[in-house]
């Protein structure tokens, strides 16, 4: 369990602690199983931002405090939103989602979730829009808006079909029944499943030593996988020579060489 170190407001917060080159982004709204409020779309909304625009940060963690990750919306607050159509977080910054949606900005840098116990509907959805997902061995999984009268619309209704297939993915969105950890890991929802007392460390050691690789080759390989997924191999294939071409001409390209010729940890400044 991850505890909160002050009292968060009642309509939660998201909070941000820098660890040498990774932005550990936390969820605090234990009281109410961190049900998300507009306010904290925003501010998860900026945090994403910020990890994308400091130069000095290389990857994401994004974390929960309590003991679990979130309960997903939390719809009195959210409910009117949706009736007028409107996104809880502002147009112009990274969509924590990755939807690649009109106004908003797609995330480049590598972001790693750390989740536990409870973790629904929106929880699910930021897992699979982040690039590796840790899992407590206590998780409770669920995609339930079909019994809140509502459609995943944060993207679940398309990454659980790529992970899993159609036939597992409709499984789960259509009965919104509860799953765990296993069955998350089965379905490709989540790349590996620890002790609930270990999964922020792994997600942390993760993380360090994504960040400890050269940035820029970091950022282009995650953006030509991606492309991949979502364009086809066929279209990500285009961009091999170009990409190579300029990373091969960077400092960090140099400095590998370097470190290989003198059997030493390479030191990447991403440029």
């Amino acid at each position: 369990m991850n505890t909160p170190s002050s009292l968060p407001p009642a309509e939660g917060s998201v909070d941000c602690t820098v660890q040498g080159g990774l932005l550990l982004i936390a969820i605090n709204r234990p009281a109410k199983r961190n049900g998300f409020t507009p306010k904290m779309f925003r501010e998860l909304g900026e945090a994403y931002t910020r990890l994308d625009d400091d130069p000095a940060l290389r990857v994401g963690v994004l974390h929960a405090l309590g003991d679990h990750f979130t309960a997903g919306l939390d719809l009195p607050t959210i409910a009117p939103l949706m009736q007028r159509g409107e996104k809880a977080v502002p147009p112009g910054l990274v969509d924590p989602l990755n939807l690649g949606m009109d106004g908003y900005r797609r995330r480049s840098k590598p972001m790693v979730v750390a989740v536990q116990g409870i973790t629904y509907t929106l929880g699910i959805e930021l897992m699979l829009a982040a690039d590796i997902v840790v899992a407590a061995d206590d998780c409770r999984f669920s995609q339930l808006e079909v019994k809140r009268g509502i459609m995943a619309t944060g993207g679940a209704t398309l990454r659980m079909a790529e992970r899993a297939g159609l036939g597992n993915a409709l499984l789960h969105l259509l009965t919104g029944d509860e799953f765990g950890s296993a069955e998350a890991l089965r379905l490709n929802f989540v790349q590996k499943v620890v002790p609930a007392a270990q999964v922020l460390d792994e997600a942390l050691r993760i993380a360090e030593t994504i960040a400890a690789q050269a940035p820029l080759a970091v950022v282009a390989t995650r953006k030509n996988a991606l492309k991949a997924v979502e364009q086809g191999p066929l279209a990500a294939m285009q961009d091999f020579i170009t990409v190579q071409q300029a990373l091969s001409r960077s400092e960090d390209a140099a400095e590998g060489v370097r470190s290989f010729v003198e059997k030493r940890p390479a030191k990447f400044q991403g440029r």
